[in-house]
């Protein structure tokens, strides 16, 4: 097998990527004043490009000439990849997020109605219900911790999205633990040995397959069901990978991002409490609250691929045909050329460019309308529920995911009262 070889002499060195992550900002800061995009080795020694500057992220998304299927990535096709690479598990991922052109829009229009603002807004009551329960589940832990301190990611921010999405899939509720500690290996932790990332891709396929399974046997008003009938009535409609991998990128892209949107947000607000008072005041909205955090301190950080068909200048880069290619959604939030000089800053009257959290273009996130009102929801009943939570720890001591895909914290301990 040949050694993946990077593009012949860069202007700047291109930077290691450290497979244990961390908080983005500085790094993003870093790369993009020496410019909007950055050549990148991935873990493994694989050469790539990080787009990193908001304009040029929003032109590269876009672009008619970026692809997201892996028939364009040069090194894996030329087989200079090893085997046990620990991002295969993008590259090689089969459905409606690796699909293009007329195959990405038969898949999406399998899922698009599901998650229509309309049919969203039916999941409202559902929503709401389920934040009430669990606000419950956390002021019971801090009342029985001697300190009074709640882990609010473990009580509240993973498990709302990570119930909502299972049951929009019809998950039955012994495969969710199981699911998220398989998501978080695939998909989030980028620093575990290659050998446990490939056992755990192989392991959450299996778990898929059973739920599709469970689902054929008792079909239900639910979306795998509904995957599973357009299968059964066309074939062609929706291979078995293709079904597997829909599947894998609903429940990923429907808890994961949105429990770091919930952290985020409450991490920023307990540190800001200028912006807080807006809110309260009725100054700001809840919904501006997730829209800054989602420029400020987005869910994802740096998104794997995309792979340009032809050499394509991004900026005043050449980026060649054939280059993995990351999204850098963190840093494209804080660019100060389209946010100002203060882009660093939470604000929540901020003035600015649509932020490109969800994306841009064709595979804009399918998921986005759900994402918002999930969160909007979960902070403006967390916040009337417990208006004296603060962190019970100082917000520089809060342990980073070890990932540069995610972007959020490990735990987030809280105090509801004083």
């Amino acid at each position: 097998m040949n050694t993946p070889q990077p593009p012949a002499s860069p202007a700047v060195a291109p930077h290691p990527i450290d497979p244990a992550g961390g908080c983005p900002h500085a790094l993003n800061a870093r790369l993009l004043a020496q410019g909007p995009v950055a050549e990148v080795i991935l873990p493994g020694g694989v050469p790539g490009a990080v787009v990193l500057g908001h304009e040029e992220l929003k032109a590269f998304l876009g672009h008619p000439d970026v692809a997201k299927d892996a028939r364009h990535f040069a090194d894996l096709q030329e087989g200079r990849i090893a085997p046990d690479w620990p991002l295969r598990a993008f590259a090689n991922a089969q459905g409606m997020h690796t699909a293009d052109d007329a195959d990405h829009r038969r898949l999406r229009s399998l899922v698009g109605n599901a998650f229509g603002v309309r049919q969203v807004e039916r999941l409202r009551p559902r929503i709401e219900a389920l934040t009430a329960e669990l606000l419950d589940g956390l002021g019971r832990a801090a009342a029985e911790d001697p300190d009074g301190v709640a882990d609010l990611r473990a009580h509240f921010a993973l498990p709302l999205p990570m119930e909502v999405i299972c049951e929009l899939l019809g998950v039955d509720p012994q495969h969710r633990g199981r699911l998220h500690e398989l998501t978080h290996k695939v998909i989030i932790a980028t620093d575990i040995p290659p050998a446990e990332a490939m056992a755990a891709v192989r392991d959450l396929v299996e778990l898929m397959r059973a739920i599709a399974a469970a689902r054929t046997e008792r079909p239900g008003d639910d979306l795998t069901s509904a995957l599973i009938a357009a299968r059964a009535e066309d074939g062609d409609r929706l291979t078995e990978a293709e079904l597997i991998g829909t599947m894998r990128l609903m429940l990923v892209a429907g808890h994961d991002t949105t429990l770091n949107l919930i952290s985020n947000a409450v991490r920023a607000l307990c540190t800001h409490r200028d912006q807080l008072a807006l809110v309260r005041a009725g100054e700001a909205t809840w919904s501006d609250v997730v829209d800054e955090t989602l420029r400020w301190d987005g869910p994802v950080s740096w998104f794997p691929f995309r792979y340009p068909t032809r050499d394509l200048t991004i900026g005043d880069t050449v980026i060649p045909r054939g280059t993995p290619v990351l999204a850098g959604y963190t840093a494209a939030g804080r660019d100060e050329r389209a946010y100002g000089p203060d882009a660093a800053r939470f604000d929540l009257t901020r003035d600015g460019a649509r932020n490109l959290s969800f994306g841009h273009g064709a595979h804009f996130c399918v998921g986005a309308p759900l994402a918002r009102l999930e969160a909007t929801i979960a902070l403006e009943r967390l916040f009337a529920r417990f208006p004296d939570l603060d962190l019970a720890v100082p917000e520089p001591r809060l342990a980073h995911q070890r990932s540069f895909i995610g972007n959020g914290v490990e735990s987030l301990p809280v105090r509801l009262a004083p």
